[in-house]
Formats: structure tokens, C-alpha cells, sequence
């Protein structure tokens, strides 16, 4: 909006947006009155609900057994109804909302959702389905709804919902207990309620104004809450903010009191309330999760503290640790693992081949250890004698034996250390096996606390400091984490402390002192997720893919069946559509192009012409913002990438088209006789749906599942449908 028209008054303005509005409506449909105008695209509205449904929803039951991440977030639903707690990168209210769907349908969250395969039974999981296919599906009307209150234009609308609708990758992404309908349901929920106070935005502080910016702020929250990407959509509604805020900053008749206002309204409306519900969020995750569960090793000793079944939840052990105690050491990083060994031994050609010393994210009794004095075993006669921060310590691994060690030879993966082994026999070893005790901030000869005392353990012979990291060992280590020993001892990855101790001589004291408070768990959560999401690597033969792969559909993801045998579906792209939204995409750019050069050598067009193509092109404009924020970033990630990752981005690539469609008419009008122009409007618009329709029934098979060898045997139902090589269909 022009902000000079406020100066004619706000009903004045209204009326022209109005009128504004009308004329642009009749252009696109030929005329109508502004009621008939509403009728019909309520009916095509109705129309793309009903068929959003109606494919959506269609063998939702199929197949009856775990497809893909369904393992995970099936599972993850499960422990919100079993109340037990886990960890996971992601934040918690995708699960949580998986979780309250099935109990709200009758699931008792007994099922192991083990592996991909298994079979359902008599699970009841098709209401977790039909709760996360019911938010995916409100994508492609929300983008119906977005496009129009953009453009205005039927065809442009109807075109961008069909490109969601028949779609195969929409499609299947939708069908499954993920989190990716419920992301994209918020992120498209954000982009619509935004554009909704666009439209508002010459009515500031009216009840729609406010609604419609709250709207936003709930949506970019939801959005973040299920999945730490949601931070795109967020920096999306930012920038479109901060342009809001620079074009009043312009207006030179407002005043800057009424400036300060706009300010305040949207640091409430999109920081405060999406920070509010975002860690309400939490507040209800760590409220619902109060048992002892698969994720407790993830997290602190203090927090553990307070999960009931947790060894730590209330216990009563020793505060201070003596020579002879039985102890677990945890690294102090955010999910840091429990020192650990077992029988293993290195393989051949990396370092000596001694027993393997690990870090382990779960517990077990492979994580205990004896703290001796340096020169000799105890015994049970000795008087009780305190670890003191300075001491000389050997560590015994209780299960085999063999002292904690380490000696001048490169470690397993991170070469500049060195590698740390079990050696020795019955707890008697060599001096290789001494480790001085230093306490973090602890006076001289003071005493080693369980739990808050953080401590380095200095290797005597070579200075070194014992040392753990995300790094993950390869099979021989059974993927867990690399244990070393730092030449630089200062690094925060070196500081450890005692978890667990065991010393029937030593009174007991109690751990709940230790708790922390809902802040400290919320920051100790972020800091594990974050540290967990980017240590995320691939498994051995899984399929991932790279961000350059994504916009060409060149290669997708199976979510269930490798055999002839079995009930195959697989998720990718509709071919017709991505490409089309990538040719789209470059011309969209190469209209930017035209129309700066054009603006800069002083190209007028006619008044109507310039109005409606500014309008259409800013709206472009931001939809190619939205894909850039939600794809360009991956490049970027060290962790491990799938094809899933880019619909986001694909959401705003199928509304971009549409908008582009809408200016290709709009030039046509303008450039044509009427007739041509109708002809070009009709013919064209029935070739894109049709062309899109049968492209989709050639590949619907991808999503809806079928049986069969792959596409490149005459037999398959693909077979002649296999157009990229890398494609495994």
C-alpha cells in the first residue's frame, strides 16, 4: 500500500483498496459482480478441499506395517503416553501432538515400532496416520488461500494448490506418523496468516490487523516447536517485518510515537508470544516425561536427578568419593557418554591392540569403574581415605579388570591424540595407568564430589588429558563414541564427573540438592539437541542425498519395500511438477532481471499495468525469499541430509509458479487482443491442469504402493516411467 494514501483518511483508503480489489477480481474471472466472484471461487475453494481429502486420505491404512521414520516418531508418540522420557534432536511438540493422537484413538502405546516392516496387528495406528494426514492437507488449501490473497487470480490459486494436490512426494510425506506434515501444516499456516496482514496492513491495530499478526507469531512457534528448521520460516516473517517496519519508518507523516507503536505490537505479537508458547512447549514435554526412559544418558547427572526409575531420582549415595568407591564418569559436554569398555580390542594397525575404552550414551555395567591409589590396590582393612583434587588415581574397569591407560600412539579417529586402552591384568598394570585428579575451581586438597565436582584426569607419564567427543567410532567400536587423550588440556571436551558411587563404608546423602531448575533443563535440552542434530551422520548403506540433488528430483526416498515380493512405496516428486517449478524458478529470476533493467533505463507502463505487475512481483519476490531460506542453508549443515528435507522449500517454489503464472496472464492481457488473450487464458490453463492430472496418474503408484519388480522390468507397473537413472522405483 502507497502510505500516502493514509492522508485521505482511513475510510477513503479502504474503499480504494476495495474497489482496488473488484476491478482486479473481475479482470482475472471476465467480469461479476463481487458476490458472484465469491461464489465461484468459494465452489473451486470447496472443490480443492474435497479432493485434498479425498487423496489423502485414500488407502491411509496402507501398508500395515512401519514405513520409514514411522519407527522413530511412532515410537517417540508412545513414550508421551507411556510417560517415559527420550532423546531426540528435534524439539518436542510434533512427538507430543503424535503421542496425544494416538491416545485419543485408542492406541495404549504398547507397540515397539522396532524396525521398518513389522507388522501392525491389531495396533491401532491408523489415528496417529489420520492426525498427521489431516494437518498435511491443509497445506494445499492454505496455499489456494495464500495465492489468491496475493494475486486475486483464480487460475493462479487453483494452479498452486493442484501443484501441492497432485503431487506424489506431497502426497506420501503426508501419509505416515512423521513429522513432516505437522512442520509443513505450520510453516504454511505462518505464510497465510502473514499475507492476511499484508492485506490488512491499512487498517493498523484493528481486530483483523492484530489477529491476523498473532496469527503469524502462533504459526513461526508451532513451526520451530516441532522441528529446529522451522527457524527458516521464522527469519521469512523477520525480514518481511523488517520491511513493514523500514517502509513506516519512510512515512514521514506518521509520527514517531505511532511508529513506536507498530515496534511494540510486533515485538509482542511475533517475539513474546511464539517465545511463550514455545516454551510452553517444554514446560509440558518435561511435565509429561517424568520417568527414567532411553534418553537418560543423553543428559546431565542433575538432570537425570529427577525422573523417576532413574538410579539418580532421589538417591542416597555418598557425597564425597574415597579410594576402593565404585564410580560411573560422565563427560561433561551436552550429551556427553559414560566412560565405557568391554572385551573388544582394537583392530590390527590402529595403535596397540588393546581392550577398547569408549563412551556410551545409555547405561550398563560395562560403565563402572574401582578408584585405586597409584602404587596399590585396596584392601579391606584400609582405613577410609578421600580422592583429593591433586591425587595420583589408577581407574580399574570392574567388568574386566584392566586399568584405564594410554600411551604415545595415535587414537582410532582424531590422530593428533592419543589413543586411550585397557591394559593390564587383575587391576595390576604399569605406570602408563597413572592419572592425576585435577577439580575445575577446587582448592587445593579438596575433596571429590559425586556429581558437582567437574574434573580433568591428567595422564602422569605423557601430560595428556582424558578426552570424549560426538565423534563415532566405525562398527569395530559398535558406533560408539571416541574416547582419547588431549595434549591440550584445556578443552571443555575434557572435564568429567562422577555419576554413580558405590562405597558401603561412607554414609549416604541425598541427590535431590542436585535437581535442577526448569530453566537449567531447558537450556541443558537445547544444548543436547543442538549438539546431537549436528553429530547426525549416515547409516551403513542408507540412502541420503545431497541439496543439489533436490530441486532436480534426481533421487528419492524408500519408505517401505525393497523386493518384488513386497508392498513398495517411494517417496519423490512428481516430475512434471518439480520440473516445471525449476523452469519457473529461473524464470522467475530472469524477470527480476528484465524488470530492473527496464526500471533503470526508465520504462513506464501504463498506470493499471504497473500497479498490478508491482504487486504480482513483490509477491514473487517473496515466495523466491521463502525458497532460498528454506533450501540454500543445507549446503551449509554438516549433519546428515535427505530428499525430505527440501519440501519446505518446495512449498513456496509451487506458489511461486503460480504467482509467475498470474503475470504471464497479466502480460498477455495487456500485450494481446481480448480474444487472444481468452483463448490463451483458457486453452493454457486446461493444457497445465491436464498435463499435470496425467503426469499424476502415471506416477500415483510411487505413493499409493504397489507390488512388483522395479520399473526397469516389463512387468513393473513403472516400467517405462524410470527417467533419471538414480531414481529406484
Amino acid at each position: 500500500m502507497g502510505r500516502g494514501k493514509q492522508q485521505n483518511g482511513p475510510t477513503q483508503t479502504a474503499a480504494a483498496a476495495n474497489g482496488g480489489r473488484t476491478l482486479t477480481k473481475a479482470r482475472h474471472q471476465g467480469g461479476g459482480t463481487p458476490a458472484e466472484l465469491g461464489l465461484h471461487v468459494w465452489g473451486v475453494f470447496a472443490a480443492v478441499v474435497a479432493l485434498t481429502l479425498g487423496t489423502r486420505f485414500y488407502k491411509l491404512e496402507e501398508p500395515d506395517h512401519i514405513c520409514w521414520d514411522e519407527t522413530h516418531f511412532g515410537k517417540m508418540g508412545s513414550y508421551y503416553i507411556n510417560r517415559t522420557f527420550f532423546f531426540d534432536v528435534h524439539p518436542p511438540l510434533g512427538k507430543m501432538l503424535i503421542g496425544l493422537a494416538g491416545h485419543l484413538t485408542g492406541y495404549d502405546g504398547a507397540f515397539p515400532f522396532e524396525k521398518p516392516g513389522d507388522k501392525y496387528g491389531d495396533t491401532k495406528y491408523v489415528g496417529m496416520r489420520s492426525f498427521c494426514v489431516s494437518l498435511g492437507s491443509t497445506v494445499v488449501p492454505l496455499a489456494f488461500l495464500t495465492v489468491w490473497e496475493l494475486t486475486w487470480s483464480l487460475p493462479a490459486a487453483t494452479l498452486a494448490a493442484a501443484l501441492l494436490l497432485l503431487d506424489t512426494g506431497c502426497l506420501t510425506l503426508s501419509q505416515y506418523i512423521l513429522l513432516d506434515p505437522i512442520m509443513l501444516c505450520f510453516i504454511m499456516g505462518a505464510v497465510f496468516c502473514q499475507s492476511k496482514f499484508d492485506s490488512v496492513s491499512n487498517r493498523p491495530f484493528s481486530v483483523w490487523w492484530w489477529v491476523w499478526m498473532c496469527g503469524a507469531g502462533c504459526f513461526i512457534a508451532l513451526a520451530f516447536s516441532v522441528k529446529f528448521v522451522g527457524l527458516f520460516i521464522i527469519l521469512w516473517v523477520g525480514l518481511k517485518t523488517v520491511s513493514d517496519l523500514w517502509d513506516l519508518l519512510g512515512d514521514l507523516t506518521l509520527p514517531l510515537l505511532v511508529i513506536f507503536k507498530h515496534f511494540l505490537a510486533r515485538t509482542v505479537c511475533l517475539i513474546v508470544l511464539p517465545a511463550a508458547i514455545y516454551i510452553t512447549c517444554f514446560a509440558i514435554h518435561f511435565h509429561t516425561l517424568y520417568k527414567s526412559g532411553s534418553g537418560d544418558g543423553f543428559m546431565s547427572s542433575a538432570f537425570q536427578s529427577t525422573l523417576e526409575g532413574n538410579k539418580l531420582y532421589q538417591a542416597n549415595m555418598p557425597e564425597d568419593i574415597a579410594y576402593g568407591s565404585t564410580i560411573t564418569l560422565k563427560n561433561y559436554r551436552p550429551a556427553g557418554g559414560l566412560l565405557h569398555s568391554h572385551w573388544h580390542l582394537y583392530p590390527e594397525g590402529l595403535g596397540a591392540q588393546q581392550q577398547q575404552i569408549t563412551a556410551y550414551t545409555h547405561k550398563d555395567d560395562n560403565n563402572l569403574w574401582i578408584i585405586k591409589r597409584y602404587d596399590r590396590n585396596p584392601i579391606a582393612e584400609d582405613p577410609v581415605q578421600f580422592v583429593k583434587n591433586g591425587d595420583l588415581v589408577r581407574l580399574e574397569h570392574v567388568a574386566t579388570q584392566r586399568n584405564l591407560h594410554t600411551h604415545q600412539e595415535p587414537a582410532p579417529i582424531t590422530k593428533r591424540h592419543f589413543q586411550v586402552t585397557g591394559y593390564g591384568e587383575n587391576g595390576t598394570g604399569d605406570i602408563n595407568d597413572i592419572w592425576k585428579v585435577e577439580v575445575v575451581g577446587g582448592a587445593e586438597k579438596s575433596r571429590i564430589k559425586t556429581v558437582r565436582s567437574k574434573v580433568r584426569f591428567i595422564h602422569y607419564m605423557t601430560g595428556c588429558a582424558l578426552h570424549s567427543h560426538s565423534k563415532t567410532l566405525p562398527k569395530w567400536g559398535w558406533e560408539q563414541l571416541e574416547v582419547t587423550c588431549n595434549p591440550f588440556t584445556r578443552d571443555k571436551n575434557n572435564l568429567w564427573n562422577i555419576e554413580d558411587h558405590i562405597n558401603n563404608q561412607l554414609p549416604n546423602g541425598t541427590f535431590a540438592v542436585y535437581q535442577p531448575s526448569f530453566l537449567g533443563k531447558l537450556l541443558e535440552s537445547h544444548a543436547v539437541m543442538v549438539q546431537g542434530n549436528s553429530g547426525l551422520k549416515a547409516k551403513e548403506g542408507e540412502v541420503t542425498s545431497q541439496p543439489w540433488q533436490w530441486p532436480l528430483n534426481y533421487r528419492g526416498q524408500r519408505f517401505s519395500g525393497v523386493n518384488a515380493t513386497d508392498y513398495k512405496v517411494y517417496l519423490l516428486g512428481n516430475p512434471v511438477i518439480w520440473w516445471g517449478n525449476l523452469a519457473s524458478l529461473a524464470g522467475a529470476m530472469l524477470v527480476f532481471l528484465v524488470e530492473a533493467v527496464r526500471t533503470q533505463r526508465g520504462f513506464v507502463d501504463p498506470p493499471p499495468l504497473a500497479e498490478k505487475k508491482c504487486s504480482t512481483l513483490s509477491a514473487a519476490r517473496w515466495m523466491a525469499m521463502g525458497w532460498a531460506l528454506h533450501y540454500l542453508p543445507f549446503y551449509f549443515m554438516g549433519r546428515v541430509l535427505y530428499f525430505h528435507h527440501y519440501f519446505p522449500a518446495m512449498l513456496f517454489q509451487s506458489m511461486l509458479t503460480a504467482i509467475m503464472y498470474d503475470y504471464f496472464l497479466l502480460v498477455v492481457e495487456h500485450k494481446t487482443q481480448p480474444r487472444i488473450h481468452r483463448r490463451i487464458h483458457q486453452w493454457g490453463t486446461a493444457f497445465i491442469f491436464v498435463i499435470i492430472l496425467y503426469s499424476f496418474y502415471l506416477f500415483h503408484p510411487l505413493s499409493y504402493g504397489m507390488f512388483g519388480p522395479l520399473a526397469d522390468n516389463e512387468t513393473s507397473p513403472m516400467y517405462g516411467l524410470k527417467w533419471m537413472e538414480s531414481w529406484e522405483i
